[in-house]
């Protein structure tokens, strides 16, 4: 059996070696070189960018006049420029990191592979080893020496399995990070090449309001002051429109604005973030109509609008004792205050539950744990905090993001908070479907951003 020792250690030789990235094919200096140019490269670019927005603020101090708004859109152009030329450059660190990473996760899954291989071989070798008997050894005409060399042998490998175990544990571990480390790599490159195709509408939009202003002589007067009033018209346009709110009256965008600007302050969500959860809210609820609860003890509730049963729309008592507390403390009377309906109207435990209130949709018992944080942000007690309340259920969702990790930004930040608003997780291919939500989202709020809100604030 001593046979078996040599063809054990080559095994683990096989194994057992420091991993190297297959990818740096070229010399650590000269990535080092590179790296180090490419932050000089993006350093300076971060310089202009503050250089213009100095000039930017500067003009926007001025009287209104062509030349200064000339001025203006010229900065915001050159700004927007510079910002895509950085995000080029931080793209192509993050390429390259991304590729390493890549290579690093290919060679460790490939040491793990070998890993098992290996193991397997040696789990035969032990079971051959230990399926020897006495009287195998003895007829093997075995001397004592040569059995006690063969124990030893036998524990030597059981040696070298316990190693091997520990061994493969720990690279699976590094794989793991590796690959987290590497989907945050891939999280933030989305996020620049999404913010590169703001920039580019920005400076398409820009350039042709540009080219409006310069058509426009000197002299004429009368027709830039055609240009200042059309953007007034179009900003109460927009301020006038109405704002649709899920079991709630409908406010202009104006007052909606005000109140996700509020929200934002209190939180860092980005507004147009608030407005398109609200926004997407408010189709679901045109689709899916609303309930009322009939039934404190079970649940159960019918249509507000056709009758029709609904078994369970909230759980109880989970939900149905809070929103009898909550209605109560409101002046409310819960028999007749519309909540969500759900999806289908027998219970299933794949189903699941309605029961949302208001504009935010929180359910009963997860607004008695919001309600004095809500509270706070408005100065007022957390029982006076009302999820019918437009104000109230912009704060409400601004913090509940905030909570889900949108106040990271970035697109993938504020999609995947979007989904586990819906859903309670990240956005993914599992059953119940939450992908569309955060799709759906993230687009709306490009949408409400560049045609609703920054059209005001370029006035």
């Amino acid at each position: 059996m001593h046979f078996y020792l040599p063809f054990i250690f080559v095994f683990l030789s096989m194994f057992s070696f420091p991993y190297v990235s297959h990818a740096q094919t070229v010399s650590p200096d000269a990535v080092a070189q590179r790296e180090a140019q490419l932050r000089a490269e993006y350093e300076a670019v971060q310089l202009e960018i503050a250089k213009w927005q100095q000039t930017l603020q500067s003009k926007q101090r001025e009287s209104v006049s062509l030349e200064r708004d000339i001025a203006i859109l010229n900065a915001e152009i050159t700004s927007a420029q510079l910002k895509i030329k950085a995000q080029n450059i931080r793209i192509r660190q993050l390429g390259k990191d991304i590729s390493v990473k890549n290579a690093t996760i290919q060679t460790l899954s490939e040491r793990i592979e070998r890993g098992r291989e290996s193991l397997a071989v040696l789990m035969r070798k032990t079971n051959e080893l230990d399926s020897y008997s006495l009287v195998e050894i003895a007829l093997a005409g075995k001397d004592l020496s040569e059995f006690l060399g063969d124990f030893d042998s036998f524990q030597s490998v059981n040696r070298s399995l316990q190693e091997l175990f520990e061994e493969i544990r720990a690279t699976k571990e590094e794989n793991e990070t590796q690959k987290d480390v590497l989907q945050k790599r891939k999280d933030q490159e989305t996020d620049i090449k999404v913010s590169v195709e703001t920039e580019k509408r920005v400076v398409e939009k820009k350039e042709g309001e540009k080219k409006g202003l310069l058509s426009i002589n000197k002299n004429q007067e009368k027709a830039y002051q055609t240009i200042l009033n059309e953007r007034e018209k179009r900003a109460a346009e927009i301020r006038a429109v109405l704002f649709t709110l899920r079991d709630s009256e409908g406010i202009p965008f104006g007052e909606a604005l005000e109140y996700a600007n509020f929200a934002s302050g209190k939180t860092g969500i980005r507004s147009a973030l608030i407005l398109a959860i609200l926004t997407q809210e408010s189709d679901l609820g045109k689709n899916q109509g609303s309930c009322i609860l009939s039934s404190l003890e079970n649940g159960d509730g019918v249509g507000k609008n056709t009758g029709s049963a609904f078994e369970k729309i909230m759980k109880a008592p989970r939900d149905t004792e809070p929103f009898r507390d909550i209605t109560s403390r409101l002046g409310r009377d819960w028999r007749i205050t519309p909540v969500s309906c759900p999806p289908e109207a027998r219970w299933s435990s794949s189903r699941g539950y309605g029961g949302g209130m208001g504009p935010s949709q929180f359910i009963p018992s997860t607004w008695e744990l919001f309600k004095e944080r809500v509270g706070v942000a408005l100065s007022v007690s957390g029982n006076i905090a009302n999820p019918w309340d437009p104000r109230h259920s912009f704060i409400a969702t601004a913090i509940y993001l905030k909570d889900l990790g949108a106040g990271a930004g970035g697109y993938t930040a504020e999609r995947n908070a979007a989904c586990r608003y819906y859903s309670g997780r990240s956005c993914d291919n599992r059953r119940p479907a939450n992908t569309f939500y955060g799709n759906e989202v993230v687009v709306k709020a490009q949408n409400i951003q560049e045609n609703m809100i920054d059209p005001l604030l370029n006035l």
